[in-house]
């Protein structure tokens, strides 16, 4: 189960709608798996129907949780126009075993998706979203 302050799931949300039509995408950072810090990423496809890490904010990223003592807890990004389930190319870039794939769909503009899996092995597992004050 995913438990996440709302706080941090209405970060998600607008990111994802500010960067409809395009697909956006980041993590969460935090402590014995507890998210705790939005970090939005750059969408280096600048793709409506995928999205991929620059490769060097990726690593000055992860360098800065390791500096933090931080750990990856969730991996987020947004279909834009489709429902919010992880695509064969999501799942075969799946390389986190400890992290929260979040997904949140934009497709209807008055509605959102917000949904988490874990993902290992190329076997997506949905998981409860419990969210807190």
């Amino acid at each position: 189960m995913l438990t996440i302050s709302q706080e941090l799931v209405d970060k998600i949300v607008a990111h994802a709608r500010a960067d409809h039509p395009d697909e956006a995408c980041g993590v969460i950072a935090g402590r014995n798996g507890v998210p705790e810090r939005f970090i939005p990423m750059e969408n280096a496809e600048r793709s409506p129907t995928f999205y991929r890490f620059d490769s060097l904010e990726q690593l000055r990223v992860w360098r800065e949780m390791d500096d933090n003592d931080e750990e990856l807890v969730v991996i987020y990004h947004s279909h834009t126009a489709t429902e919010a389930y992880p695509s064969r190319t999501d799942v075969s870039y799946a390389s986190e075993p400890n992290a929260h794939y979040v997904l949140v769909s934009t497709r209807e503009e008055d509605e959102t998706e917000f949904r988490s899996y874990r993902i290992l092995d190329g076997e997506i597992s949905e998981e409860e979203v419990r969210f807190i004050p």
